[in-house]
């Protein structure tokens, strides 16, 4: 059109809350016994998070992100207790149910964030609810806030000022849970990704992007990975198969120097798999990998829950990925045991035409608490005792 580029990220308005709104919401945490605060939404900015990491803090409040979210906020503050999202871990759920006021900054309430409705009534949650969102719609929109506050997340997380209350052991608590949640069994078969999930958490540089797409697997790089303040997370919510890569691609264009990392089931890589093509034309590599268990996971595991031992249509011929990435000119290997992983990781990191690692897991590795068979005999088992 002849118009002169952008010269940046475009400019968003936030609208700024109102001082007695501010008032009210303060004076009502702080009159709790078991506050949360739950933080989500996009348009976040360096200084709105760290604004609110601060109130945070200072007020000893734990703080849940919601689902995928939590690169919003650091995960290493000793606040952060955990995310609302598929998979909830137990102590989440009961974090958010046993709350007695919640302050909801820039979320968008939706059944993930929820369990599917169960920890908020509709539409009056027994809970206090002081929500606050930058768009007027979202306020009331499923749950009637208590105090309803139109603003921005950032204008708003300036506007607060710390409070306190007796509510430490409530944190303290939670923040114990939510460490205790790295533990897991060792996973069967030849690649334990709780190791290896494990080693990515401590050796990952801090400004690491990881992406993933939907599937079983990504609760290695969403539950067993702690993100700070400089890591970002690219994930869908809407149950995208393939997000994974080209968001990693695009990070890659966005950022060349930054560490990229796409987490991807077999299933999920080929849904896109040929835009490794895009990479190479693009000069932005990422580093790729495959959870190969050679299964449509995620629909296995509702075929065994609802009809346990009547499995169709989810087992996978894969082709040979190595192969595959290569032929794009990508370094690849195929990883086959939990020892060989992290020197195959370090070869791909020092890649300059990026890395596809396969990793070969077992079908049974299907979650990291519950083998298949487990899931399948307490369904067969449930079943029994309906009978």
């Amino acid at each position: 059109t002849g118009a002169a580029p952008l010269g940046g990220p475009a400019s968003v308005f936030e609208a700024a809350p109102a001082q007695e709104a501010i008032a009210s919401a303060l004076k009502m945490l702080a009159a709790a016994e078991n506050p949360v605060l739950l933080m989500g939404g996009t348009n976040w900015t360096a200084d709105g998070r760290a604004a609110f990491q601060a109130f945070a803090e200072a007020s000893d409040i734990p703080v849940v992100t919601a689902f995928r979210y939590q690169d919003q906020f650091d995960n290493h503050s000793p606040v952060f207790v955990g995310e609302a999202g598929v998979g909830m871990v137990p102590h989440v759920k009961n974090l958010i149910r046993d709350a007695d006021v919640i302050l909801a900054v820039n979320v968008r309430f939706g059944e993930m964030t929820t369990d599917g409705y169960t920890l908020l009534e509709v539409p009056v949650p027994r809970q206090k609810l002081i929500h606050v969102h930058g768009s007027d719609r979202e306020i009331g929109k499923i749950y009637v806030p208590t105090i309803g506050i139109h603003a921005g997340p950032n204008a708003f997380a300036k506007a607060l000022t710390p409070i306190k209350g007796s509510w430490a052991d409530w944190r303290t608590t939670a923040r114990k849970a939510y460490e205790g949640t790295f533990a897991a069994p060792v996973q069967p078969g030849p690649v334990d990704m709780v190791a290896v999930s494990t080693w990515l958490r401590e050796n990952l540089p801090a400004d690491v992007i990881l992406a993933n797409g939907a599937g079983n697997f990504t609760v290695w790089p969403n539950k067993f990975f702690k993100f700070g303040p400089q890591a970002r997370l690219l994930a869908p919510q809407s149950g995208a198969m393939g997000y994974g890569l080209p968001a990693a691609i695009a990070a890659k264009v966005a950022y060349p120097q930054r560490t990229v990392v796409c987490f991807a089931g077999d299933g999920d890589f080929q849904m896109n798999c040929q835009e490794l093509g895009t990479a190479m034309q693009a000069g932005a590599q990422p580093i790729v990998l495959i959870v190969n268990n050679d299964i449509y996971g995620t629909i296995r595991a509702h075929q065994e829950r609802n009809y346990p031992a009547r499995v169709s249509g989810t087992s996978l011929e894969n082709p040979d990925f190595v192969a595959l990435a290569k032929a794009y000119g990508f370094h690849a290997e195929r990883v086959e045991s939990t020892g060989d992983f992290a020197a195959a990781f370090e070869r791909a990191l020092s890649s300059t035409t990026g890395a596809v690692l396969d990793i070969a897991i077992s079908p049974e590795a299907i979650t990291p608490r519950q083998t298949l068979s487990q899931m399948r005999d307490a369904a067969l088992a449930s079943q029994k005792a309906k009978s």
